[in-house]
């Protein structure tokens, strides 16, 4: 199966896709990986990979890339993983084509450890006709058994001047106007995602047109106004449950998700001078305890309230300041 079509229309076209970079070399702010997968490249002679680091990073794109100057651009196909190894390598002409098959495993953090060693085995036997390119978020979750045979590369977060230089090349292209002040909404929105940054932009175009305002890109990115958060870090500063139970409430009436109003809320207490190193260390605690809650499917009404009184009991009380 082809990987696009060069008759889709553009218009419909995810931008993340798009402006996808097609070589290694035009991976952006990975400097080390992209120097040392660059000679591995003219030699065509590659280690099994296992590229971990933040999502959106650049690390499903570095897979697609080698395998694109390795065996040309229609190569690449969908095959079960149990009979992929042993298919016989893809021919292309004009391309080094090595006597290999590599074979990328997007997610692979997801995979049960039972799954990971079977994988290993499978690595074992086809060691000679196939590399693998692991890719996860969390090289912790992959077994030592399995990371120990790859070469690891570590993705960093990728810098506000380095999103803020693609996001301003993609606009000049699409004919986008933004300006500095939802350049840096859309940056704080993404997290250093620059994947999630594109599509929030060509969403936000699509909302409200080519001239981008900072509510479209919160809108769009489901940011719940600053000024929400403000007031309900301020309830929970105060000695008032009633006042707390109100803001929880009106977060819950708007529609807004339990998990984005902790993450937001979070982010604020991180920075307010106020509390102490003691008493944010107490409220963060609360709020990965109730987060773990929400995945396991907790009502999220009750665990909105019932974290939020936990940290009125912490920023309320005369913890000491840490020096």
């Amino acid at each position: 199966m082809q990987m696009e079509k060069a008759d889709k229309p553009a218009s419909s076209q995810p931008w993340t896709e798009k402006y996808r970079p097609r070589t290694v070399s035009d991976v952006a702010h990975q400097t080390q990986v992209v120097d040392t997968l660059t000679k591995a490249l003219e030699t065509a002679n590659l280690p099994h990979l296992l590229f971990y680091g933040p999502p959106g990073t650049g690390k499903t794109t570095t897979a697609l890339a080698i395998a694109r100057q390795l065996y040309g651009h229609s190569s690449a196909s969908v095959q079960v993983i149990d009979g992929f190894p042993a298919v016989h390598t893809f021919y292309a002409p004009r391309y080094p084509c090595p006597p290999y098959k590599l074979l990328i495993l997007d997610e692979a953090d997801s995979m049960t450890q039972d799954a990971q060693n079977a994988l290993r085995r499978t690595m074992e036997t086809y060691s000679k006709v196939t590399r693998f390119c692991f890719i996860c978020n969390y090289v912790s979750r992959i077994i030592e058994p399995l990371a120990s045979r790859c070469a690891k590369f570590r993705f960093k977060p990728l810098h506000e001047t380095v999103m803020g230089e693609r996001i301003n090349f993609i606009c000049e292209q699409e004919h986008v106007q933004l300006s500095e002040e939802s350049l840096a909404t859309l940056g704080a929105v993404s997290g250093g995602d620059l994947r999630r940054a594109i599509t929030t932009l060509q969403s936000a175009v699509r909302l409200g047109g080519p001239v981008v305002k900072r509510q479209t890109i919160l809108d769009v990115a489901g940011q719940i106004p600053p000024e929400h958060i403000q007031q309900l870090l301020q309830a929970c500063k105060s000695r008032s449950f009633q006042e707390l139970q109100k803001q929880v409430d009106g977060a819950i009436c708007n529609g807004y998700a339990a998990q984005q109003v902790m993450l937001q809320l979070q982010g604020l207490l991180l920075e307010d001078a106020e509390a102490s190193d003691i008493q944010k260390a107490g409220a963060l605690e609360a709020m990965a305890v109730a987060d773990k809650d929400l995945v396991d499917g907790a009502d999220e009404h009750l665990q909105l309230l019932h974290v939020t009184s936990l940290l009125q009991k912490h920023l309320s009380s005369s913890g000491a300041r840490a020096a």
